[in-house]
C-alpha cells in the first residue's frame, strides 16, 4: 500500500484578518495546528502533504469558521453545519 502524499495549498483571502488557521478532518478538526502564514496581498496560505483521499475543512478566521470561498464543493456535517470538502 502507498503512503504516496501530494501537496496541497490552502488558501483564503482576509487582508483585514490577524490570525488564520486550516482546520479539517487531515488534522482532527485542531484550531492551533495549521496556523497559515498572510502574504503582502492579504492572501492567507498554507502548504499540507496528504495521503489520498477526501478531507474536509475549513477556515477559522479571527476566531470564526469560514467555508472556503472558492472551493465549491460543501457537504453538511453530522451537525447540519457546512464544510468545503477536497479530495487529494
Amino acid at each position: 500500500m502507498s503512503t504516496k502524499r501530494k501537496r496541497v495549498t490552502f488558501t483564503v483571502v482576509a487582508p483585514e484578518a490577524v490570525k488564520v488557521v486550516l482546520s479539517g478532518s487531515f488534522n482532527n478538526w485542531s484550531e492551533n495546528a495549521d496556523l497559515m502564514k498572510k502574504d503582502e496581498t492579504g492572501t492567507w496560505k498554507k502548504i499540507k502533504m496528504l495521503p489520498k483521499g477526501t478531507y474536509e475543512y475549513k477556515f477559522i478566521v479571527d476566531g470564526t469558521w469560514t467555508c472556503d470561498p472558492n472551493c465549491p464543493d460543501i457537504v453538511r456535517d453530522a451537525q447540519g453545519s457546512e464544510n468545503n470538502t477536497i479530495v487529494v
